[in-house]
């Protein structure tokens, strides 16, 4: 038995020893590159990421002067369509305005004749009849 665990043992130290010689040597293989290289690195990364923020930017402001492009036409069309509409109520407006006149002096002419009819039969005229006409 203790044969046994004496070769588990070194079985263990020899690949605790290799593991750790293969892990040295990827180490060594991926090391971090030099204080210039990294620089350089940042560098170009910041250089591409100012790039991206103005093409982004570029994007953005093209988008906005669309929507902006749009809405002023709506709003053209809107006051278009409301200044139609307001012309349209003032037209209605007039001929309604104009009808009432008509009607009004209708009346009017009608009150005078009634009037000038009674005096001209002698019939008793009111102050209020003789006002009106």
């Amino acid at each position: 038995m203790s044969n046994n665990n004496d070769s588990d043992i070194g079985a263990f130290l020899t690949g605790f020893v290799i593991g750790g010689l293969v892990g040295a040597a990827v180490a060594l293989i991926l090391a971090p590159q030099s204080g210039a290289e990294t620089r350089e690195q940042i560098r170009q990364k910041g250089i591409e990421l100012r790039e991206q923020g103005e093409e982004s930017l570029a994007e953005a402001r093209a988008r906005a002067e669309a929507a902006a492009a749009e809405a002023r036409a709506r709003a053209e069309k809107m006051a278009a369509d409301a200044k139609s509409r307001a012309e349209e109520l003032t037209r209605q407006g007039r001929v309604v305005l104009e009808e009432q006149r008509t009607k009004l002096h209708d009346v009017v002419e009608a009150g005078k004749k009634a009037v000038a009819g009674r005096k001209a039969d002698g019939s008793a005229v009111s102050d209020s009849e003789a006002a009106a006409s």
